[in-house]
């Protein structure tokens, strides 16, 4: 099974590294994916979306299924 450290999550790491949430898109979590992406179009306005950029990019790297 796999699980953190895995060549999946490595790739939605690198995914979420571009667009956050599209890790957690192509791990199957649309719920989450949707929320990152939405704020961290919302805070990067205010340059404070890198703090999401980074989560949404930890979030899939660290995801155990």
């Amino acid at each position: 099974m796999a699980g953190q450290g895995s060549a999946g999550n490595v790739i939605a790491a690198l995914a979420s590294f571009f667009v956050p949430g599209l890790g957690q898109l192509l791990q199957g979590r649309f719920i989450i994916a949707v929320v990152m992406f939405i704020l961290a179009g919302a805070l990067w306005i205010v340059l404070m979306g890198w703090l999401i950029h980074l989560w949404s990019i930890l979030d899939a790297a660290m995801f155990k299924p």
